[in-house]
C-alpha cells in the first residue's frame, strides 16, 4: 500500500493544476510569448512539481519508512537506502 493513499485527491488535483500550467507553457511558446515571461512560467511549474516530490517523500517517510524501521530488519535498511537516493534525485533537479 502506498504511503500517499490519504492524500491521493490532494495529489492528483495539484498534478491537474501543473498539467494546466504545462499546457499554458504551451501556448506561450506557440504563440511566441517574450522569453522571460515564459521562463517565469517554467520556474514555476517546476516549483509546483518539487512541491509534489515533497510531499510524496514526506509521505513515503512516514509512512512506508516509519513502518519498515518499526518491523526492523533489512527491509528497513533498503527503505531508508531507498529514500536517501530519492532525496539525492531530488536535489539534483
Amino acid at each position: 500500500m502506498t504511503g500517499y493513499r490519504a492524500e491521493k485527491d490532494q495529489l492528483l488535483r495539484r498534478l491537474r493544476r501543473v498539467e494546466g500550467q504545462i499546457r499554458g507553457l504551451q501556448r506561450m511558446v506557440d504563440t511566441d510569448t517574450y522569453c522571460i515571461d515564459t521562463l517565469t512560467q517554467v520556474s514555476a511549474a517546476t516549483k509546483a512539481l518539487q512541491s509534489v516530490a515533497l510531499q510524496l517523500l514526506d509521505s513515503h517517510l512516514a509512512h512506508c519508512v516509519h513502518d519498515a524501521i518499526a518491523g526492523g530488519g533489512t527491509e528497513a535498511d533498503l527503505k531508508v537506502a531507498e529514500a536517501t537516493q530519492a532525496i539525492a534525485r531530488l536535489m539534483r533537479t
